[in-house]
């Protein structure tokens, strides 16, 4: 998917319609930034402003991820490589998160370990040997919310029962029992508890 080609389709579809930047952006709400970036090719616009942009300048979907007007006989073929390519980036994206929390993890476990070190072996006063120690049990309880959530959103989990994939709220990733990334949770479509594996 060639965001940049797509940002000129955008750019040239509002200039037909009379919107400015500027216009366009009260109309759907956002910022004028929001319509720079897709126009410059840096992101696309959320689903939540798709449809919406899409009528607005009398463009399909298919139009708008090819960059270009879509013949309606190659509309399918168009609209199913389009799909793989998205499937394929968020692919991406959630990879790139659950290393990120890998990294987040670490940092945490660190922190903590060498502040507790720190506060152990250096003398000091006893408040002040507090106040570290409570400092690294912040990074790390901080980091590790921020780990869970982004094992919670990126990727989903597999129900072994009967095959669901989905993505469970954040208190029941919590709440779950788990080994690594393998959580014990209850799937909402079957209703069954079982160990469910994350997958990409």
């Amino acid at each position: 998917m060639d965001l940049r080609k797509i940002g000129k389709f955008i750019a040239k579809s509002r200039t037909e319609k009379g919107y400015t930047q500027e216009s366009l952006a009260e109309t759907l709400d956002i910022s004028n930034r929001a319509i720079s970036k897709w126009e410059r090719g840096i992101c696309l616009p959320d689903s939540a402003h798709m449809v919406k942009l899409c009528k607005l300048l009398n463009i399909s979907i298919s139009d708008l991820f090819n960059g270009e007007r879509v013949d309606i006989k190659d509309n399918k073929e168009i609209s199913e490589k389009n799909l793989l390519e998205l499937m394929k980036a968020k692919e991406e994206k959630d990879k790139q998160l659950l290393s990120l929390e890998w990294v987040l993890g670490g940092i945490a476990v660190v922190t903590l370990l060498s502040l507790v070190v720190v506060a152990a072996v250096i003398d000091m006063p006893d408040y002040t040997r507090w106040i570290i120690m409570s400092i690294g049990f912040v990074v790390f309880m901080i980091s590790m919310f921020f780990a869970l959530r982004i094992e919670q959103i990126a990727g989903y989990y597999k129900c072994a029962e009967c095959g669901n994939k989905y993505v469970p709220k954040y208190w029941g990733v919590f709440m779950a029992r788990h080994m690594g990334r393998t959580r014990h949770l209850r799937c909402p479509k079957c209703g069954k508890k079982s160990w469910q594996k994350k997958v990409l």
